[in-house]
C-alpha cells in the first residue's frame, strides 16, 4: 500500500490529476478486507490530499461476482472516486452484467468507469444505460463520429 501511495505521490508531483490504481487481487480471493481497505484507502487519502481523483481497477474478469461485490464495497468505504472494470490488459473487459453490479453496490456515490473492449457506439450505449459515468476505450474517435453521424473508417460493422 505505501509503495502505491508514493508512486501515486510522485505522478502527483509530475502533474497526474487522475490515479488508476489496480485492486490487489491476492487480498480479495483470500478474503483480506482488512488488508484490501488498507491498500486502497492508503492510495485515496495521497489521491484527495492533493484533490485528484482516484480510481481503483479491478480486472473484472478475474474476479466473481462475490468478489466484485466485496471489491466495490471496500472502494465505496475506502474513499474512491470510480470503480473501474478493467485494465485493458488483463484480459476480458466491460461488460454490461459487471457495470450494472458495480453500479448498484456502489451507488450514486461514486462513478463506474467501463473499460477494456468497448469498440463500438452500441457497446458504450449500453455500459452508460447499465450505469457507467465514464467509458475508456481505444475507438473513443470512432464512437464520438458515430455518434454524431459520421463516417467512421478503418473501422469494422457495428459503429
Amino acid at each position: 500500500a505505501e509503495v502505491k501511495a508514493y508512486e501515486a505521490q510522485l505522478a502527483i508531483q509530475n502533474g497526474a490529476s487522475e490515479i488508476d490504481m489496480v485492486l490487489n487481487v491476492g487480498m480479495i480471493k483470500s478474503r483480506d478486507i482488512k488488508g484490501l481497505f488498507h491498500d486502497i484507502s492508503t492510495v485515496v487519502k495521497t489521491c484527495h490530499a492533493h484533490n485528484v481523483i482516484c480510481k481503483v481497477i479491478f480486472e473484472t474478469s478475474k474476479l466473481n461476482d462475490e468478489e466484485k461485490v466485496i471489491a466495490s464495497q471496500v472502494s465505496k468505504m475506502a474513499g474512491a472516486d470510480f470503480v473501474k472494470t478493467s485494465t485493458g490488459f488483463g484480459g476480458g473487459g466491460a461488460t454490461v452484467a459487471d457495470v450494472a453490479l458495480m453500479k448498484r453496490v456502489v451507488g450514486p456515490e461514486i462513478g463506474v468507469k467501463a473499460s477494456g473492449g468497448v469498440r463500438y457506439l452500441a457497446d458504450a450505449q449500453a455500459l452508460v444505460k447499465a450505469g457507467a459515468t465514464r467509458i475508456g476505450a481505444s475507438a473513443g474517435v470512432a464512437i464520438v463520429k458515430a455518434e454524431r453521424g459520421e463516417t467512421v473508417t478503418g473501422g469494422g460493422k457495428g459503429y
